[in-house]
């Protein structure tokens, strides 16, 4: 490691750690608005691109639960990861499932019964059962993935269904760039859906966490009913892609 690599993380290092304290308090005041706790909401943080010494930094100030975007990122950085809760919070290829398995604690990004198949399968050749989130598109946007809203009580009961996995709520990512108003929308319908999943008796699931917002919206999420909120550049600083990406 050079020197100035050195001081680019000791300066991330610092910033994270007032980044860490503002993020705490507006998880807490936007949970009693909600009628909760800080307690209540899980804080995730989506650490892609950030160096293994910075995500390690946090960990030491109390980051519990962290979540990757690239698989290959992950596996890059998670020799030199201290102990914590680690998922994986990206669009997931099949041809990459092998890759995860034992790996993360839970995958977020299930949006397709072709991945949900994959991941029962290894899964099950691994002896073990993969906690899932299955990620809703609720916004309609062909850039992005998740299922079509229309199509979750599908996706929802062939998860129900199968083996080697277990369903623990839902993700979303609402389209960017919106007002407020029309973000609280995309949130609130997605509280919905979810009070309208958990009501649904299911052996192979529990709903328990309903993952949306992130650094731009975690407050608003979680006042529309979100308790896992993916917070990034808001406790890291903005994103740093390598030149030529």
């Amino acid at each position: 490691m050079t020197e100035k690599w050195s001081n680019e993380w000791g300066q991330k290092c610092r910033d994270l750690e007032e980044n860490w304290k503002y993020v705490q308090e507006e998880i807490a005041k936007a949970a009693l608005r909600a009628g909760k706790t800080a307690e209540d909401i899980t804080l995730l943080a989506a650490t892609k691109t950030v160096p293994a010494a910075v995500v390690n930094h946090g960990i030491r100030l109390g980051i519990r639960h962290i979540g990757e975007n690239r698989v290959q990122e992950f596996l890059s950085k998670e020799a030199d990861l201290l102990p914590c809760d680690r998922q994986f919070i990206g669009h997931l290829q099949t041809n990459k499932v092998r890759q995860l398995i034992g790996r993360v604690s839970m995958i977020q990004s299930v949006d397709s019964e072709k991945l949900l198949a994959e991941i029962s399968r290894l899964s099950l050749a691994n002896g073990l059962c993969t906690d899932i989130l299955l990620e809703v598109n609720i916004g309609g946007e062909e850039s992005k993935s998740g299922v079509a809203p229309e199509a979750l009580e599908e996706l929802a009961a062939k998860a129900a269904q199968t083996p080697g996995v277990r369903v623990r709520g839902l993700m979303a990512i609402p389209p960017a760039g919106r007002s407020s108003a029309e973000t609280r929308h995309y949130f609130e319908k997605m509280t919905q859906y979810f009070i309208d999943m958990r009501a649904k008796k299911s052996d192979n699931g529990t709903m328990d966490y309903l993952s949306m917002g992130m650094s731009a919206d975690y407050a608003l999420a979680i006042e529309a009913g979100a308790n896992m909120v993916r917070v990034g550049s808001a406790l890291f600083g903005a994103r740093e892609y390598p030149a030529g990406r």
